[in-house]
This record gives C-alpha cells, structure tokens and sequence, in this order.
C-alpha cells in the first residue's frame, strides 16, 4: 500500500473518532479500548513514538499506541479546535486553574494569562523548582504545541554529542527521510522581503548585520504558502491570528496529519487516548505487564487496568520515559535497570529575552506565530548561540523583539524518585542555566551595542532580562549508548526501547525534533532488522 493511501485511511480513522467521541482510534472495525494484550506497545504520540508506529505497522506487527492526552479534531463551541494566546480557555492547559505562558508579563502587566477551568488541555507546563518543563498533550505530543522549526544541526555537532552514531547514514538518509516524512517546507525569500507577517524578524535581521552577524532562513512544518493566503485574506488565518503554544487550527503538519495518519493507515496500528502509563514491571516468560489508568476530558478517573504486551517502546518523551524507568528501577519492578537511567538530562540551553526597538524600528502589528528566521553565531569558539526570532502576537505593535536562544550548555540535570509523591523529580539547580544566560548576554550585549537599543525587563514577571527558569526543549534522561545500547534497546531487558528525545544527552544546538525523528527512524529499522 502506497504511503499516500495509508495517511488517507489514517486522516479517515482519525475524522471517525471524532465524530463518533471514540478514544480508541483504528481503521479496524474490531479495534477494542478492553484488550488486555498486544504483540507492541508504544508509550506516547510524539516524534519518535509516532516513526516508530508507523514502521512497526508497515512491518505488519499489531501496535497499541497509548497517549495520555486526547485527540484535538473535535471544535468547541467558537468554532475552533484550538483557542489562540490571545484569548486563552480551558483548552489551552493541562489541568491547569490559570495559563502559564512564556512572557509572563509585559510592562510587568499579566496581559497573557487568563483563569480556566481544569482540564486535558493541549499544553502542560511541568515544574520541578528551579525548572519547568513545557510539554504537548494530546495526540501528536509537541508537534502541536511547538513553534514547527523543522532545523537540522550542524554535522560537526551533531557529530560531538553522538560520536557513536554514523554521522554518513545520518545526513545521507535518516534527515532526508524524516524532512520528507514532516512535510518540511521553506519559505519563499521574495515573499518574506515584502509580507507584512516578518517585519518583526526583517527588522531583527538588520540589527544582526549591523553588528557583523549572519541570519539564516529556518525550514518548518507549518506550510508556507498557506500562511501567504492567510496574509492575503484567501483563507482562515492561523499563524497569523496568534495561534501557537496552544495549538493551530490550520495550516501546521503536525504529527497526527503526517506519521500518525500514515500508521494508522497500515491497519496495525490503534491509538488509545486519555491513558496514562503508571508502572512497569516484567513477567517471568520476559513480557510486560503495564498499569495504565484512563480518564475522562474533566480528570475523572475511569478505570485502572493491566496490559500485557512483548516489544515494548517507550516515545512518552524526555520526561515520561525517564519517570517510567526510573520508577520501574527504584521500586524494584525492573530492578537490573542501571544508575545511567535518569542521567544526562538538558534543556538544549533554552534562554529567552526581549530587546526594545527604536520608534523608527516599527515591528508591526501582525506578526506569524511561526518563526523563520535566526541569528546563526553557533561557530563562535567560546559562546556558541542559535537564536530563534521569536514573534510577540499581541495584534499590535509592540516595537519589541523577543528570541529563543539555542546555547551549548554543558551541565546536566537528573532524575530522583520521590517514593512520598510517586514520581521522578528532576534536579536542576538554578546556577546551572547561568552558562546559556553568558553565552545570550555576549551576543545579544553586542547587538544592542551596534544598534543603541537595550534589553527588556518587563517580560518574566520581575526585572530579569534573561529567562532560563523554563526549557521547551527537554533532551536526556536515558541517554542513547549509556542507559541503552545505540539503537535504542534498554540495558539490562530485552525487547524493551526507547524512541524519543530523552536519548539525546541535553543538546541538539538547534530545535530538536527533526533529529528526535530521524534517530528514530535509524534506531527502528535497526530493531526490526533484528529483533523481529
């Protein structure tokens, strides 16, 4: 079967289940929520749970994804899916009594967040004291929630953090194939010179050139010559109706319109929503047995059971899949789990920071949701930086310029089991973020410096200018060659894997879920090839 006829019956199943209020979605009729086995299991939908799906069912091996969130198809009463960063409700959060967006702020004024009702919204933001995560929930994980900057990273880094991994096969198959898979897309230039949509990133690009640095276009999931209709005034706007961190209602190849439809187009695969993995332990014959508990859309819990399956992966991501296996270790249900489970954990060297603008420097009031475009200093020797030109879509002219940068931070948090709380806290200490605010502060004190601006201290809820306390980039935890061998398999068990950003040792240099793909991709035609 084509791959373009699997993503149609997927795109099929997936419209079904929202029509009939499934939370089991299959394009076999006789697909069960109550079945207590299945051949495979993979915890989550994100990146690598959803390659690695698809490859198992194209393999034609019966595939049982559980994802903790629901399936976003289903508008609410407004007419939309998702609700904008604007006007924020109960769809935005994850069981959540007030939104937690990024910019806390702006003249120190709470303008961002609202009051919700709790509920399974679309974004979490999960806090460990001095560091707070922010995760997707739902089906397709933080491809609905993410900025869609679809970046491949330098080789020679990519080489230094993976030096075990054949960075030939890499490049030369595995990126190319999970660009094409994403639905990659790159922005025309001679539209961006002129659209009203990236004044904000065109006025960014001059202050970098007038201090000596170099700017480069940014590939995306999101489709560009959509987002030039909705400019236009041809289609429903998205992007550029300040639709982002809470998910978009057009126009972003997500996950569940690219490798998910196409996984469950191969008729192997079922997704069960609102089920949350709780324990792992193994049997005596080496399968394993899951506790998973489901819920409803309000936090109702429906029912706890157990299942059992042999090949079991783990793609809940950098947090999930660490908790699930360190839980597993220190409570002695999968006691050989060895002291690199928990280890390596990153944040990519997330900084945030506004810069505020001459008058003459308007940005304008319309600004895409979708960065593409970024200050590229990653072979500076001492301060390495990959800034994101980040949007503020606020509908009017802010003369502000907000980014995200990328910095190469060498230190590592890890995971503890609380037995009281019954989960994996990370530790992170706040001073460990202080390289990545060095590294921002030495390239951005220089762009300030050519262009006579200064930074923002109205952002972050208090006077900082650098906000490092947050990380939408979560890497590590049980990284790839340590915790498990190079393909992905767990030390110690077989038949168990990882597949998702927590075997990647703290830092991509860029955005790192092109890479999360394509180590994916790598690691499970490995695993079929010989485990199978």
């Amino acid at each position: 079967m084509s791959l373009s006829r699997r993503r149609f019956l997927g795109l099929t199943a997936l419209s079904s289940a929202t029509t009939l209020g499934l939370t089991t979605i299959s394009t076999r009729t006789s697909a069960s929520a109550a079945t207590d086995y299945s051949p495979a299991v993979v915890v989550g939908t994100g990146y690598g749970a959803a390659v690695t799906a698809l490859r198992l069912g194209a393999a034609g091996v019966p595939t049982l994804m559980l994802e903790m969130g629901q399936l976003w198809n289903t508008p609410g009463e407004d007419g939309k899916i998702f609700s904008d960063m604007l006007s924020p409700d109960r769809r935005s959060s994850w069981f959540k009594n007030r939104t937690e967006a990024p910019l806390a702020s702006f003249l120190w004024l709470d303008l961002a967040n609202r009051d919700v009702d709790p509920y399974a919204g679309v974004l979490d933001r999960v806090h460990f004291g001095d560091m707070s995560v922010y995760v997707g929930r739902g089906v397709g994980g933080g491809s609905l929630v993410n900025g869609a900057m679809a970046v491949t990273p330098k080789r020679w880094y990519f080489e230094e953090i993976l030096p075990e991994v054949d960075a030939d096969e890499m490049y030369g198959r595995y990126y190319p194939l999970a660009n094409s898979m994403l639905g990659v897309n790159n922005i025309d230039p001679d539209w961006f010179e002129t659209c009203d949509s990236y004044q904000f990133a065109r006025v960014s690009r001059k202050h970098a050139q007038k201090t000596g640095l170099k700017t480069t276009f940014v590939p995306s999931v999101y489709d560009f010559d959509y987002m030039r209709r909705e400019e236009a005034g041809e289609v429903p706007r998205s992007a550029l109706a300040s639709e982002v961190i809470y998910g978009n209602n057009h126009g972003k190849r997500s996950l569940d319109k690219s490798y998910l439809a196409a996984a469950l187009g191969t008729g192997n695969v079922t997704i069960q929503t609102l089920t949350e993995v709780r324990d792992i332990a193994q049997q005596q014959d080496g399968t394993y047995t899951l506790t998973v508990r489901q819920i409803d859309a309000e936090g109702n819990v429906l029912g706890v059971r157990q299942l059992g399956t042999k090949y079991l992966f783990l793609g809940a991501g950098s947090l999930g899949s660490t908790e699930l296996l360190v839980r597993a270790r220190d409570t002695g249900k999968l006691p050989d789990l060895g002291e690199d489970v928990g280890q390596g954990w990153g944040t990519n060297g997330n900084v945030m920071l506004g810069r505020a603008n001459h008058v003459w420097d308007p940005v304008g009031a319309v600004e895409s949701g979708m960065p593409a475009l970024g200050i590229d200093a990653w072979e500076d020797p001492v301060n390495p930086v990959f800034a994101e030109i980040a949007p503020v879509p606020a509908g009017l002219e802010t003369w502000a310029s907000l980014y995200l940068a990328i910095t190469k931070n060498p230190e590592r948090g890890w995971f503890k089991y609380d037995p009281g709380a019954d989960k994996a806290v990370l530790q992170w200490d706040v001073a460990q973020g202080q390289p990545s605010i060095d590294a921002a502060k030495s390239l951005f004190d220089r762009i300030n410096s050519a262009n006579g601006t200064i930074y923002r201290y109205d952002l972050f809820g208090d006077t900082r200018a650098f906000e490092n306390r947050f990380t939408y980039h979560p890497l590590g935890g049980l990284v790839l060659g340590k915790a498990t061998d190079l393909y992905g398999r767990v030390k110690g068990y077989r038949n168990l894997y990882v597949t998702d950003g927590s075997l990647i040792p703290g830092s991509t240099g860029v955005n790192p879920f092109v890479t999360i793909t394509a180590l994916a991709e790598r690691n499970i035609a490995r695993v079929l090839a010989e485990d199978f």
